[in-house]
């Protein structure tokens, strides 16, 4: 190792690798119209409008993260593989616009189908709650409440859960968000839905591709 090498986890070292993944995903952004009249979404921080100061908790997650989860509960013959693929991204002022979606996967990987979808909205308050509005293509409408754990991880957990005639029940949902060691995003989602009590229902590890 030669004197001015970095040293293994410290903060030196860990900006270089932040770098080195960046080398990929920092000049991709979200397709953009040039002819809209009012800022345009970016996952980008380095393109468009300023990152609201009161987003600045939610900075970790801004860009579009894709790799692959698993969902189990005991009504469904699973687990079952998925792929994913989630955007966090902003046009200045004080959210963030969500979207993640999934398809199924077989046992080798093949895409077998479109799966879920959900869209939405991350409203950072002024006292570290953060207020998370989601819609699914299922027919489900889900406002969280949660705050930051930690620098790089958000907790949140359902107030209120609504459905139209055609949705499946469910009760409530908690979901732990996190940028893992290697600064890849992770998370674990609990549901309580069709007479089951909460419990894990999906997780997954994605890897940046955007930002």
């Amino acid at each position: 190792m030669t004197d001015n090498a970095p040293v293994p986890g410290s903060g030196d070292a860990a900006v270089q690798a932040a770098a080195a993944r960046a080398e990929v995903t920092r000049n991709r952004n979200l397709p953009q119209f040039d002819d809209l009249p009012i800022p345009a979404d970016t996952a980008n921080l380095r393109e468009g409008p300023s990152l609201h100061d009161a987003c600045l908790a939610l900075l970790p997650l801004v860009g579009v993260w894709r790799g692959e989860g698993e969902v189990v509960y005991p009504t469904i013959d699973g687990p079952y593989r998925f792929g994913q693929q989630i955007t966090f991204a902003h046009d200045g002022r004080p959210f963030l616009f969500y979207e993640a979606r999934s398809w199924l996967l077989d046992a080798d990987g093949n895409v077998i189908r479109p799966a879920a979808r959900e869209t939405g909205f991350w409203r950072p308050q002024a006292d570290d709650t953060i207020e998370v509005l989601l819609t699914h293509n299922t027919g489900i409408v889900e406002l969280y409440y949660g705050k930051p754990r930690t620098q790089t991880s958000w907790e949140l957990g359902t107030d209120a859960v609504i459905r139209t005639a055609t949705a499946k029940e469910v009760t409530g949902a908690q979901r732990l968000y996190g940028i893992v060691n290697n600064g890849d995003l992770a998370y674990v989602e609990e549901r309580a839905m069709v007479g089951q009590p909460l419990q894990p229902h999906t997780s997954a590890h994605l890897k940046r591709v955007v930002g």
